[in-house]
């Protein structure tokens, strides 16, 4: 009986795997060149079942990514079940803008795992982009924003968050802007 490489890991395997990417966001949001062996010696796990799971850095790095992505993404449903939906969506926005400050260090590793010669593409922002589809449909719905905004639009708009210096006090600068943001939503809506 062959293996699935689709199966579903055993509950153990991906208690390591989940492991391995908490330690390694921790270690290369630090530093972009921490030892592959410095993350698995931290995660307890030996370099046998490091490279089972992530063959190579690209592999963990573009792993990290996606988890913490998906992470973000998975937030914008939790959020519209407990508040109105130009809530649920403004407080989105700063988890998303707090994952891209407090990852500046792991966008060094991307930068790093996906500009060399033969290096993976560096992966599309699809379930940050289907949650921000999701979130200006339920605002639209309800009235609260101007109609036939895109989360293209959304995240071009956010676009100058990636001006702000990580290392510097960001937060009320960025607080400023997504509010800006939300102020530009707003003007339009039919329910203003």
């Amino acid at each position: 009986m062959g293996h699935d490489k689709d199966a579903p890991l055993r509950a153990d395997a991906q208690r390591n795997r989940e492991r391995i990417l908490r330690v390694a966001l921790a270690e290369l949001t630090r530093s972009a060149d921490t030892p592959l062996s410095v993350i698995a010696k931290k995660a307890c796990v030996g370099q046998g079942t490091f490279y089972r799971n992530f063959p190579s850095r690209e592999a963990l790095v573009l792993e990290i990514y996606r988890y913490e992505m998906r992470q973000v993404a998975d937030s914008a449903a939790q959020l519209l079940q407990c508040r109105e939906p130009d809530r649920a969506l403004r407080e989105w926005m700063d988890r998303l803008a707090r994952f891209a400050m407090a990852k500046a260090g792991l966008a060094d590793a991307i930068r790093q795992a996906t500009s060399g010669p033969g290096s993976p593409e560096k992966p599309a922002h699809s379930p940050v982009t289907e949650a921000a589809e999701l979130l200006l449909r339920r605002c639209e719905e309800a009235g609260v924003i101007r109609p036939g905004v895109t989360a293209d639009d959304l995240m071009l708009a956010m676009g100058g968050l990636w001006q702000l210096d990580p290392a510097g006090a960001w937060q009320p600068r960025a607080a400023r802007l997504l509010d800006l943001i939300m102020d530009g939503l707003r003007m339009g809506a039919p329910s203003r």
